[in-house]
């Protein structure tokens, strides 16, 4: 019942009314944009689903905007003339909730903090509108989750078109990398226009499963906005035959503007996406487990014991002598589909052995990191698990005697001590690494500090 998507960006100054002449340097957007207006006027949708990363957002939720009725205006743009409204599909809206609720995937309506319309879905409304206005709204907004729970939340909005005997266009918006030239809203990094390169070539032609093996921090570095959008695209037009026709790319201001459309044909089974990342993903963690040494093995058991029984259970009897003799500070860290999963750990050593204190800081990082909810049974095949021993600390004065690969830091301010790994994805500079074990601590970026580094052996 999917019978059209697009994948469009959201930038207000492309209205006339907002960018005042500035929208002549990104008219092939302009009128690609149109184009995509003309063409869903052609599809004549009942209800247009529409993903927007600017909508309400949480770490582990979806949320579904609620209601009748949606409204916005571009006042905070300085165009408040510019006014929207839609009407939502209610029925679409409840079906989707109980389809995401008995797949046990997380959404729904609750949460809402502000009902008015959202830029990101404003923008494509613009320019979809003059062309047809016969359609409801689903409001969909993204969260922190997986590249993988996305997909699914995609396949759920399939699914309720099928179920409701529904006529749907999907359409994701989202700008591509906002790090594409110095002179942009958020500088240059390399990540930028390679990210832009790399999803222009997988949206173009329409092959999805590359999105689900975009790393989270090169995304993170790139400072790209539509990647779960377009991902949540992918997942409704799974199984699907697909016709992808890019019509435009600019990034004229330092943002990546891409414009890409789908005609739907008939099924593909073979463009099941997500079974064939999560296999993947399999094999990768099988291959992983088969070279884990001791140390990340302790760990795994013991999370898989923790997890499964409630209970801890006791030290293998066949561990190298030093694990159970030499004592140290220890974290470990759990990541699942390359996002962190949990992870706990001491700065000086708390148990017995070095073994003793990798059990009990297993369990922690699988159950009581406050950051996430406690790992479930059916995760444990998914887990990538590492375990960082701690060398002594010693006392710095000054960042130049950093090496973010090489030294973990403590920051300490008064009762206030903050801790950060070395050689962490996505921390490249002291600056950087420092500032977050500030925030970790709770401590200001601009209040001094103490400063300890110490290394790291990390086990895999």
């Amino acid at each position: 019942m999917i019978i059209g998507a697009a994948m469009v960006p959201h930038p207000p100054l492309i209205l006339p009314e907002i960018g005042r002449g500035e929208e002549q340097n990104i008219q092939d957007t302009v009128c690609a944009y149109h184009e995509v207006g003309r063409r869903i006027a052609e599809w004549k949708p009942e209800t247009i689903v529409l993903i927007s990363p600017h909508q309400i957002m949480y770490a582990d939720y979806f949320h579904i905007s609620p209601g009748n009725v949606g409204k916005g205006d571009f006042g905070q743009f300085r165009a408040g003339q510019v006014k929207l409204e839609a009407v939502y599909d209610t029925e679409f809206v409840e079906t989707l909730c109980k389809l995401a609720e008995a797949g046990n995937l997380p959404a729904g309506t609750a949460g809402e903090r502000d009902r008015r319309l959202d830029h990101g879905t404003m923008v494509p409304l613009y320019f979809i509108n003059p062309y047809w206005a016969d359609y409801k709204l689903v409001r969909v907004g993204l969260s922190g989750l997986s590249l993988a729970a996305h997909y699914e939340l995609g396949q759920r909005i399939k699914e309720t078109a099928k179920v409701l005997g529904r006529k749907i266009a999907v359409v994701a918006s989202g700008d591509l990398s906002h790090r594409l030239t110095q002179e942009g809203p958020y500088g240059y990094r390399e990540e930028g226009p390679e990210y832009d390169r790399r999803i222009m070539e997988a949206m173009g032609r329409g092959e999805f499963g590359k999105l689900l093996e975009f790393p989270e921090d090169f995304c993170e570095k790139a400072g790209e906005c539509g990647h779960r959008s377009f991902t949540v695209l992918a997942g409704a037009l799974d199984r699907q035959e697909v016709t992808a026709e890019r019509l435009s790319y600019e990034g004229p201001f330092g943002v990546g503007y891409g414009i890409c459309t789908y005609e739907i044909g008939g099924r593909d089974l073979t463009r099941n996406f997500k079974e064939q990342y999560e296999e993947k993903e399999r094999e990768r963690i099988r291959r992983l487990r088969e070279k884990e040494d001791a140390y990340v093995r302790l760990a795994r058991e013991t999370i898989e014991t923790y997890v499964r029984t409630g209970r801890k259970g006791e030290l293998p009897k066949k561990l190298p002598e030093e694990m159970y003799t030499q004592r140290a500070g220890v974290f470990v860290s759990i990541k699942k589909e390359g996002q962190l999963r949990g992870c706990i750990g001491t700065i000086q050593p708390v148990q017995p052995s070095i073994a003793e204190e990798i059990a009990e800081n297993a369990v922690s990082a699988s159950v009581k990191d406050p950051r996430f909810s406690p790992i479930e049974p059916e995760e444990l095949e998914k887990l990538v698990i590492s375990v960082d021993v701690l060398g002594d600390t010693e006392k710095i004065g000054s960042e130049d005697m950093l090496d973010v690969r090489r030294y973990g830091v403590v920051v300490t301010k008064g009762y206030r001590r903050g801790l950060l790994l070395p050689n962490l994805d996505g921390i490249d500079t002291v600056e950087e690494q420092v500032r977050i074990a500030k925030q970790k601590a709770g401590i200001g970026e601009q209040e001094e500090v103490e400063l300890e580094r110490f290394e790291v052996i990390r086990h895999y």
